[in-house]
């Protein structure tokens, strides 16, 4: 024994704080067991990146109830050796060690033969005391408490996150089935490795998936108009396809004239066939059954994506057409800009203006090679002028 002998007001004071000590202790371990981060772990087998960190998590929260069951050990024998009277010498030897030195046996860890000499022990006795258990006991709840807190923050921001939209799919009835998988495999994911998620993987999830649901509610309400009036619905559609016809037959009116005057590659053409979404849609039963009214929908959902496509097309064709009137409009307001400055029978200046000329009577026209031309005679009348034009 290396700490000096205590006396006997000093045994009931350590005494006393170390029973209180263990108290807290004890009630702290028991909210930790308790956790909610340690009961996902414990409920579902973790997986992946959630598994490794767990393993050694696991190891030091067993190590923290066995440094307390130690801790306690040590208290119940001196509380017992303190008795209610008197103490002699020997009790107050007795129970300065086990306050204060390392009393507990935990481990016998054998010597080789060759280190420990002819006359050496053949085991090492590891012991350890009160002090020793709480140090352990600090650092090891220093490690598991952050565990079971981020496991649990994402476990909440999940579940807090997935309840309103689980609530949606469930109220649906079954019209929301498509998000059925992807919900329950999100909801197992933080389940078991809820710490295997990269930053931004969660909102990302979330997203997808309230947009999933989101669409889906749009496509059963479409759903649901279209079989409650499947006649009124036909005809809509039959007039949408109507105005795409004649947006389809401007487009490569349009498409015709760009790649008549303009040197282009084939312009995209305008989408599925407005007529051919018709001759489809005649065939389309009258009774609002499932399939009838889901084929009625895929047509209309072609019917956007072809005025989409037709949209882009004449945009397209169109863009390249004022981009040739623009160039045109350019040329002209050099050559007044060019009369005005008195160059504009400059030999340099003539052969300028006469290649850009030239390039935008062509048809095709290059444009790219245009607007070259145009900008060497806007170059040209500035150097002859002695200024920037």
């Amino acid at each position: 024994m290396t700490s000096p002998m205590l006396g006997t007001a000093e045994i009931d004071r350590e005494l006393a704080r170390r029973t209180a000590e263990s108290t807290t202790v004890g009630s702290t371990l028991l909210e930790l067991d308790r956790h909610p981060g340690i009961a996902l772990v414990r409920r579902y087998p973790p997986e992946g990146e959630t598994a490794r960190r767990w393993a050694p998590v696991e190891k030091a929260l067993g190590e923290l109830w066995d440094d307390l069951a130690r801790v306690r050990a040590i208290l119940t024998e001196a509380e017992t050796v303190r008795g209610r009277g008197r103490i002699d010498d020997r009790a107050r030897a007795r129970l300065t060690e086990l306050l204060r030195g390392r009393p507990h046996e935990i481990a016998r860890i054998p010597v080789p033969l060759a280190q420990r000499g002819l006359t050496g022990p053949s085991e090492t006795v590891v012991t350890v005391g009160i002090a020793d258990c709480l140090e352990r006991m600090h650092a090891a709840f220093a490690f598991v408490a952050p565990f079971a807190e981020e496991v649990a923050a994402v476990d909440r921001q999940v579940l807090d996150a997935l309840a309103p939209l689980q609530q949606r799919v469930e109220r649906a009835d079954g019209a929301l089935a498509a998000a059925t998988e992807p919900l329950a495999a999100l909801l197992r994911r933080a389940g078991t490795d809820p710490l295997g998620f990269a930053p931004g993987e969660i909102d990302s999830a979330l997203a997808s998936l309230t947009e999933l649901i989101d669409t889906e509610t749009t496509r059963n309400a479409e759903f649901l108009a279209v079989a409650t009036d499947l006649p009124a619905a036909v005809e809509v559609l039959r007039a949408r396809l109507a105005d795409l016809a004649d947006a389809q037959r401007a487009a490569d009116d349009t498409a015709a004239r760009a790649e008549r005057k303009v040197d282009t590659g084939p312009i995209p053409p305008g989408g599925a066939s407005a007529s051919a979404l018709l001759a489809e849609l005649a065939t389309l039963s009258g009774e609002p059954i499932r399939s009838t009214v889901e084929h009625l929908l895929a047509l209309r959902a072609r019917a956007e994506d072809a005025a989409g496509a037709t949209a882009r097309r004449t945009e397209l064709a169109q863009g390249l057409l004022d981009r040739r009137a623009e160039l045109r409009g350019r040329l002209a307001a050099y050559r007044a800009k060019a009369s005005r400055l008195g160059v504009a029978e400059e030999r340099d200046v003539l052969a300028a203006d006469r290649i850009a000329s030239g390039l935008l009577t062509r048809t095709p026209c290059d444009l790219a090679a245009v607007t070259r031309a145009v900008a060497d005679y806007r170059s040209i009348i500035g150097e002859k002028a002695g200024r920037t034009a």
